[in-house]
């Protein structure tokens, strides 16, 4: 039996990966390769942010983001369409427009932070 969830149309959905740099860094790889130097840098900075601050702060923001960032790339037809609200938010001059966007968006990253067991702060 595979190990991966099943998405709402049915396909095999990578499975959420354990919230550890080391889990995050190695499904990145597999579904968002393109991500893997952003993710090198933010998590080198909150290494060192850190260290600075004698915390482990910057490196729980570090795992929660990412872990949402997977919980999206995890399911590509959500991502894809988390990117278009995204671009269309950019240029709408509508309010409603814009209020509908941004309900549709906060529903999205309402799954996402489920899924990677965040909790998303509200008018985030």
């Amino acid at each position: 039996m595979s190990t991966a969830a099943q998405s709402g149309s049915g396909d095999a959905v990578a499975p959420q990966p354990a919230s550890t740099p080391e889990d995050l860094r190695a499904a990145l790889a597999q579904l968002a390769p393109d991500a893997l130097p952003t993710f090198d840098a933010e998590r080198s900075t909150a290494l060192q942010q850190a260290r600075e601050q004698v915390s482990a702060a910057p490196m729980r923001r570090f795992v929660g983001q990412w872990a949402v960032y997977a919980a999206l790339e995890r399911h590509p037809e959500r991502a894809a369409r988390l990117r278009s609200l995204e671009a269309r938010a950019a240029i709408t001059e509508s309010l409603e427009e814009a209020r509908i966007i941004t309900a549709e968006i906060g529903r999205i990253l309402d799954m996402a932070c489920a899924e990677a067991g965040v909790e998303r702060a509200q008018g985030v």
